[in-house]
């Protein structure tokens, strides 16, 4: 246990978790509830996808964020976005308790949502390492996540409940002030003061250099390519669960909520795993096997006839996803210099969050046209033949995790009894 917590020694971080999982499991009930609002307004898949395209197509300017990252405190841009967060929420309430509630309105105010996270992602990603440090930062990275996707159990099985009970509006409402405990723990931190930014140096060619950065990098340019692919391909078919949930499993709001919170459970498994292990042994091979992993339990529950074993593959399925994003995560951030950091973050968040919405009109179009489960594995083996192909590019990333955990060992006696790491 002191392994699989040791980031939550550092203060700042503890007052950054606690309050991220009040807020998250308000988010995760937001989440689920728009996606039945929108389904019960509509009937059509399709315009789930566009609304999963209006909150998703801002993450392609995630760069733009990046820049702002690296040139301002990252703790107030986070506090603010968390303002703004809570603000959105509780007019969609408003709206929806009213009974104003238009297709359109919910289309708008997911697209705020979008530009909104665009600059909350880079700059929170970005401040994990202020928050712990190097040493533990993947550690951080995975109990951040484990706390998303306890987030992501609770969340959509109150959803549920709530939207049966009293309708979509009141789980807005709970998201947006849910928002109150993460303001409330980013303002009870104790920070060093930040690191000096550049100075004399315009965004325009800020941003130039972390485009340079990353397009001579071959390392982060492998992994920043297999993850643009899987998030095409694989994490969209989360916009057509309402349809599994209706015409394929013949549930409701309940059989909804807790197929989300299925995937939920094994992203949870993943992330206490990632937070088990030390070092960045073995990362590259990992984010290989969780794709295949997650790509075929997603063929095995498109076909799912049985409750019951749709949700056992969704718990697969969360798994290995949890395992090959952090996976990612923690290699890109680990190559990464901390004076490029935001504008790195930037790229990734472009590639894991920025190609969701292409992702989502695909998966919605090739929902209506084929049907949702043709959709979904058709998705699935594409994301098998991207991690075959990012495996032929793997030596490269493992020779530059080696570099780094060699540059850390220079710095920190080794015990003779103790052998290195290997990144393989």
């Amino acid at each position: 246990m002191r392994v699989a917590t040791r980031a939550l020694r550092h203060r700042n971080f503890r007052f950054f978790l606690a309050g991220q999982f009040l807020s998250l499991i308000g988010t995760w009930v937001q989440s689920v509830a728009l996606s039945w609002l929108v389904y019960r307004l509509t009937d059509s898949s399709v315009m789930l996808g566009l609304v999963g395209f209006a909150s998703q197509i801002p993450y392609l300017f995630s760069p733009v964020g990046g820049v702002l990252a690296d040139r301002i405190n990252r703790h107030r841009l986070i506090i603010l976005a968390q303002c703004l967060y809570a603000l959105q929420a509780l007019l969609l309430g408003w709206l929806t308790l009213s009974g104003q509630v238009r297709v359109w309105h919910v289309f708008y105010l997911a697209l705020a949502l979008g530009i909104i996270g665009v600059f909350e992602m880079t700059a929170r990603q970005s401040f994990f390492v202020e928050m712990v440090g190097k040493e533990d930062l993947m550690n951080a990275i995975a109990l951040n996540s484990g706390v998303y996707n306890s987030g992501r159990i609770l969340g959509p099985a109150v959803a549920g409940v709530l939207v049966a009970a009293i309708g979509e509006g009141w789980c807005f409402v709970v998201n947006g002030v849910s928002f109150v405990a993460v303001i409330g723990g980013l303002l009870m931190m104790r920070l060093s003061p930040p690191a000096p930014r550049e100075k004399g140096t315009s965004p325009v060619a800020q941003f130039r250099e972390g485009i340079e950065y990353v397009r001579h990098n071959e390392p982060l340019r492998a992994l920043l390519i297999h993850l643009g692919i899987v998030s095409i391909m694989n994490y969209p078919f989360i916009v057509l669960m309402p349809v599994f949930a209706v015409r394929i499993l013949h549930g409701g709001p309940k059989t909804l909520g807790i197929l989300m919170s299925s995937f939920g459970v094994g992203a949870l498994l993943g992330a206490l795993y990632m937070a088990s292990r030390t070092g960045l042994r073995g990362l590259s091979r990992t984010i290989v096997r969780a794709t295949i992993a997650y790509s075929v339990a997603l063929i095995l529950f498109a076909f799912s006839r049985s409750v019951a074993m749709a949700y056992l593959f969704l718990v697969i399925a969360g798994f290995g996803m949890l395992l090959q994003v952090a996976s990612t995560n923690t290699s890109v951030q680990s190559i990464t210099p901390d004076a490029l950091r935001g504008r790195v973050m930037g790229f990734y968040g472009m590639m894991f969050l920025g190609m969701l919405p292409l992702g989502s009109l695909l998966a919605g179009w090739l929902g209506d046209w084929i049907g949702a489960p043709y959709a979904v594995s058709f998705g699935a083996v594409v994301c098998i033949l991207a991690a075959l192909a990012f495996n032929r590019r793997r030596p490269v990333v493992v020779a530059a995790l080696r570099q780094i955990m060699e540059q850390r060992a220079s710095m920190v006696p080794i015990p003779a009894a103790v052998p290195r790491d290997s990144a393989q």
